[in-house]
């Protein structure tokens, strides 16, 4: 940093930002501040404001998902620190279960139960438990590099010894109530993973596949006419499981001859058409289906005939059966289906203590006694089943079919559905109580609770909560061999008093061996079921197990239960969500969180899942790295995922957000502080921000000063409702509103030019919203406002070391005016529709028009734009404004036309009607219908914003272009006089003189004089308007010719401007020579210097006596100048200065102990006065103070230095 004034330091703000550079400065800010903690620290004592986090599986990196999820829970506790409570933050990690194992069987090539067994189960765990911290380190940087505040030091993991114990209390507490049984239900099941899975992870994903659908024939026994059912299915692998046939009761059936064939076949009457052609049957009976029941048939397959034939291979009648697909006909493989299981157990075809008929390993292999196929994988084996179908003369039709079928979450593979012996919790009859316990939260958005989640729980199933793997938290029941005994741990302490063994961890291989003695005489031990949990149930538990409860931290638990807020993605809905509120309920009797945000799906560009192996996304840190993590987060959060809908991410949207909105508002930041260092050295005072001070009688500081305070209003309410899809919109809104309005429009006020007061009231105003915006956007937008902060710091009399450390106001009612929001509001409505007016006739607003005039039906609407006339004229640049309330004055006429897309798609069929009906107003009924702001067409309302109001105008100069928002009317003069159109062309120049001032890298306090040359009308209006630009640029414009030599160049540029050349020269006046040999000014950022009273500007000879300094004598040098150590040498260009300093003379180089950004080059102007000398053929300079404004007292040994200089140069 450099500073204008030795008496006040005032921080110079880059003209350029490279956001993601300056966010890694923040982060070791961050770091060296400890400021997470130092912020727990601060609020400890205060009330709580309790949050859990959903832990992420430990087995890959953060993708998108993730960083939204995680922005908006940082948002949220972020804002909820800054309310005045106290937020704990603790991350945790979800290690067990099938994401673990499954990553484990790829690398061992584990192909099923054997292989994990030939390797030993507790090998198997330690390889799972080697990667789960594998990218916990990695996770924890990308974090931090995200701006995402929480606790990695206090995690909690689910294969902590100490919350598996947690586990277990709570599983005791369901076993206790009765809520806990063993069942043999079909369920889905991962033959990759080789366990069953619950009906919520079955439905996480689904996808469009294409299966073979075969028609199959059931010979009927004893049927003269050899009459056969047909029997339609998808999944051809079931059919040697086959015990049965389902028709719906009621509905009709009927028997037909096959033309073709001369064969008869039963099918369902509805389903005719899609199983036969239309002229290939022949209808011969009609019958409802209970007729069929009991009919017996041929079975596909004989593996089972034997053994089934007494129950089996009949026809049964359920109604779950529809008219919707294949015959009518329903195949039931009894533990393939959960209606087939259900249907065949009522009527007696399979019991439920029998063995089940399931001929298939664990990896969905056939056994015997399938022998035909034994060996194959149930996929694979469909083709040779129908193989076998079509040669045993049993296949009717085979094609195939295009349906939505579930696919294991984990593995990609699909699901089959199998029955397997699992435990259940007994959630179906918790019904009621789980949706009164999700009655009492509050969701954003609340459609997510009352539809998806609401149908989900009215809907819900027993939770099969255990899985046949290795890794996870065991189930701790422990049975005697004939089941008549069992006993549930609740905690370590109980296994190791029923046991008598130490117990230090709860996984598999330390328990699996130890037996509880049985409470019967003579019976043997109770051996421990080989089952672990479902590894939702433990994430479903984090709210106990994360605090070790009921164990330890009793206290702190009740302090925290239930949470304040939980936040992930809409699919949890049917995951942490649901496993969350059905253990809380069924323990606690009430929902574990309060208040619930649920996001949207984070999607490639083109709509599809985001995939690695198609790259069809960027790297989440190669955004990062390019654009920042403040734009990645804001980009994610005024998205409508944060409604629960789906984002297509792109990345031109995040590049967006640094162009409409961080640019902007740096700029704006960027200004106010020049304009701080201009107050200051113009007059000759510091300036010190106070609140206290805030306050003015100029309207347009009113203005801004209101809206912020009811923009802080509005955020305040709306964050307490949870809607940041609300609170982000009105933020990026306002600094639209602070930039392209009140700075824009203030420009002159805070350059001082009405004068010291003036300016100090305009720059204390914008300080305070600045201020205000950068506290109420630090949730947002952490790393920009913490930069903004460490410079507004500087000037404020209580400052802290993090803008983070800082409370949020309330909002200062004092300062809300909404009589001058209003007014103000109305004034930009008529700029900017003169400002389309101007776009419309390609008139550029430096050209000045005669007269803009203001039609509007409320005399309070015009008041409102009178008051503020000087603006509408500047920023029109008109020379006259006038309202009226008659349009019809100006010859103006309404025609009204609908919105097509909009009504067309809200009234249908009444859509013509209306659209007549508008069409055929007058424009007496068109001012009614903009009064009321709504019109009744025929029992059909129709607000205003549903129609188009273009106006005619029977003016036949064409002296007035009209436009309107169909509330205020503007017509604006475009005819201007010849002084207009020269007005307009000096103002061209002013806009390139700015523009070379620009570009040259200047700011307002560096004092020049401009030269020009040009020719013909150009020059005429340059001289003319010379003390108009002149007071405009703040700075001396005259003739090229009339350049002296004591004018340094800065830069010239020579353009084409109304079909003239312009030449134009900016120059500094010099009252310093430059030194007759090699030098370099030396500028210190960020530093203070410990001699010279504080000064900042210095310079160095690089050549004694023909000696060229290196960069350690440079380095020497400096040290020894300002009594600084540990430094660093840059360039303008911010990269170190190394090598050969010989290219750097004449230029600027800057000090600082950290990376700097890119400085405004400045050459040929030292910062010290020099004295050059050339005495008997010695040449040399001396300096005269050094650092600046300090005297190095030279003159008083001139000669003895001359002849010291001379002797350096006969040494060499």
């Amino acid at each position: 940093m450099s500073f204008a004034d030795p008496k006040q330091q005032i921080p110079r703000v880059p003209e350029t930002i490279n956001f993601s550079n300056e966010e890694e400065i923040t982060v070791s800010l961050w770091k060296k501040i400890d400021v997470f903690q130092t912020c727990l620290k601060q609020s400890k004592g205060k009330p709580r404001y309790s949050f859990y986090d959903g832990p992420p599986f430990a087995t890959g990196l953060p993708h998108y998902g993730h960083i939204l999820a995680g922005t908006i829970k940082d948002v949220v506790t972020r804002y909820a620190h800054q309310q005045g409570y106290h937020v704990e933050r603790r991350f945790g990690w979800d290690c067990h279960g099938l994401p673990v194992e499954y990553e484990i069987d790829k690398t061992l090539n584990i192909k099923g139960p054997d292989d994990v067994m030939r390797m030993g189960i507790a090998a198997y765990n330690n390889e799972c438990r080697k990667i789960v911290s594998r990218y916990s380190s990695e996770w924890e940087i990308i974090m931090e590099r995200l701006g995402r505040w929480i606790d990695f030091k206090r995690d909690y993991k689910t294969m902590y010894p100490w919350f598996m114990e947690s586990v277990w209390w709570v599983f005791k507490q369901l076993y206790t109530k009765g809520l806990v049984y063993q069942g043999n239900k079909v369920m889905p099941y991962s033959t990759a993973c080789n366990t069953p899975l619950s009906n919520f992870e079955s439905g996480q994903n689904y996808k469009d596949v294409v299966d073979p659908a075969v028609t199959v024939t059931l010979p009927l026994l004893n049927d003269k006419d050899g009459t056969n059912l047909l029997i339609w299915t998808t999944t051809p692998w079931t059919l040697p499981s086959n015990l049965a046939a389902c028709v719906h009761p009621a509905l009709e059936y009927v028997k037909v001859k096959q033309i073709s064939s001369g064969k008869y076949f039963i099918v369902m009457e509805a389903r005719l058409e899609a199983v036969f052609q239309a002229d290939d049957y022949e209808v011969v009976d009609k019958f409802p289906g209970i007729k069929l029941k009991g009919l017996k048939y041929e079975p596909v397959f004989p593996y089972f005939k034997e053994r089934c034939k007494d129950v089996a291979f009949r026809v049964l009648t359920d109604e779950y059966v529809t008219s919707e697909s294949g015959t009518g006909i329903v195949h039931q493989a009894a533990y393939f289906g959960e209606d087939d299981y259900r249907v065949c157990l009522a009527n007696n075809v399979i019991t439920r203590d029998q063995e089940p008929i399931c001929p298939l390993d664990a990896s969905g292999r056939f056994v015997k006694p399938v022998t035909d196929f034994e060996g194959q994988y149930v996929k694979d084996a469909d083709k040779n089943i129908i193989a076998m179908l079509k040669a045993n003369g049993r296949m009717f039709h085979v094609t195939q079919v295009k349906h939505s079928y579930p696919f294991c979450w984990r593995s990609e593979t699909p699901l089959i559905y199998r029955a397997v012996p699992s435990w259940f919790i007994r959630v179906e009859q918790m019904i009621d109580n789980l949706l009164k316990s999700s009655s009492e939260t509050y969701w954003v958005p609340d459609f997510v609770k009352e539809k998806r989640f609401g149908n989900w729980l009215r809907e819900a199933r027993d939770w099969a909560i255990s899985r046949n793997r290795y890794w996870g938290t065991p189930i701790p029941l422990w049975i005697s061999p004939k089941g008549d005994e069992i006993v549930c741990v609740g905690s370590i302490a109980e296994l190791e008093e029923l046991t008598g063994t130490k117990i230090a961890d709860l996984h598999r291989e330390n328990i699996d061996h130890l037996e509880i003695p049985s409470r019967i005489p003579g019976n043997p031990p109770l051996k421990r079921v080989s089952e672990v949990f479902d590894c939702w149930f433990e994430s479903g538990s984090m709210p106990y197990a994360q605090q070790h409860y009921p164990f330890e931290n009793v206290k702190e638990f009740e302090e925290a239960f239930p949470a304040d807020f939980i936040a992930e993605g809409i699919d949890q809905t049917r995951g942490w969500f649901y496993t969350l509120i059905v253990i809380s309920t069924a323990v606690f009797g009430k929902a574990p969180f309060k208040n619930l945000i649920a996001n949207g799906l984070v999607l490639a560009a083109d709509g599809q899942k985001m995939s690695k192996s198609k790259k069809n996304f960027p790297n989440p840190m190669d955004v990062v790295e390019k654009y920042g993590a403040d734009a990645l987060r804001l980009y994610l959060i005024s998205s409508p995922v944060v409604r629960a809908e789906n984002l297509r991410f792109k990345e031109e949207g995040v590049r967006d957000i640094i162009k409409d909105v961080f640019l902007p508002w740096y700029n704006a930041f960027r200004f106010l502080m020049q304009s701080i260092e201009c107050y200051v050295q113009d007059n000759k005072e510091p300036f010190v921000y106070n609140e206290e001070s805030v306050g003015s009688t100029n309207i347009m500081d009113k203005w801004i000063l209101s809206f912020t305070q009811s923009l802080l209003q509005y955020v305040r309410k709306e964050m307490t409702l949870y809607h940041l899809y609300n609170v982000i919109p009105r933020l990026t809104k306002y600094i639209d509103y602070l930039t392209n309005w009140y700075v824009r429009m203030n420009r002159k006020r805070l350059k001082g030019e009405n004068g010291k007061d003036d300016c100090k009231q305009c720059i204390t105003t914008l300080f305070n919203v600045i201020f205000n915006i950068i506290k109420m956007m630090s949730p947002f937008s952490p790393f920009l406002c913490e930069t903004m902060y460490q410079y507004l710091k500087e000037l404020l009399t209580d400052k802290s070391d993090s803008v983070h450390y800082l409370m949020l106001p309330q909002a200062n009612q004092d300062l809300i005016d909404e009589k001058i929001e209003r007014a103000v509001s109305r004034m930009q409505s008529v700029i900017e529709l003169g400002r389309v007016i101007r776009d419309r006739k390609t008139m550029p607003i430096k050209y000045p028009l005669p007269e803009v005039i203001v039609v509007h039906q409320n005399p309070e609407y015009l008041a409102d734009v009178e008051s503020l006339q000087s603006y509408v004229l500047s920023e029109l640049n008109v020379r006259s404004l006038k309202t009226v309330i008659d349009k019809s004055k100006y010859g103006i006429t309404l025609r009204a036309e609908p919105d097509h897309r909009t009504l067309g798609l809200r009234l249908k069929q009444h859509f013509k009607a209306v659209t007549l009906a508008i069409k055929a107003l007058t424009d007496d009924e068109i001012n009614e219908f903009v009064r009321e702001g709504y019109r009744d067409f025929g029992g059909q309302r129709v607000d205003l914003s549903e129609v188009r109001l273009i106006f005619k105008t029977d003016v036949a100069s064409g002296q007035y272009e009209v436009h309107s928002d169909n509330d205020v009317l503007v017509l604006l003069d475009c005819t201007p006089d010849s002084s207009m159109q020269d007005e307009g062309t000096a103002r061209e120049i002013i806009n390139r003189i700015q523009k070379l001032r620009k570009k040259a890298h200047l700011v307002p306090t560096d004092e020049i004089t401009v030269y020009y040359k040009t020719d013909g009308e150009l020059k005429r209006v340059a001289e003319c308007f010379k003390s108009f630009i002149e007071e405009t640029i703040k700075a001396t414009i005259k003739p090229l010719e009339l350049r002296q030599p004591a004018d340094t160049l800065i830069m010239e540029e020579t353009q084409s401007l109304k079909s003239c050349e312009l030449t134009i020269a900016l120059t500094k006046i010099s009252d310093v020579s430059a030194p007759q040999v090699k030098w370099l000014n030396i500028e210190l950022l960020d530093l203070t210097p410990r001699y010279c009273n504080n000064s900042t500007k210095g310079l160095i000879l690089l050549e004694v006596g023909n000696g060229l300094l290196t960069v350690d004598g440079l380095k020497r040098n400096i040290s020894s100048l300002f009594g600084i150590e540990n430094f660093e040498i840059y360039a303008a260009n911010a990269e170190v200065v190394t090598g050969n300093l010989d290219s750097f003379s004449g230029q600027t180089v800057y000090v600082a102990r950290r990376q700097i950004s890119p400085q405004k080059m400045i050459e040929g102007v030292p910062f010290c006065k020099v004295s050059n000398f050339n005495e008997d053929g010695v040449v040399g300079t001396l300096i005269l103070e050094n650092p600046k404004g300090v005297s190095t007292n030279v003159e008083n040994c001139r000669t003895e230095i001359i002849k010291r200089w001379g002797r350096n140069k006969l040494m060499k």
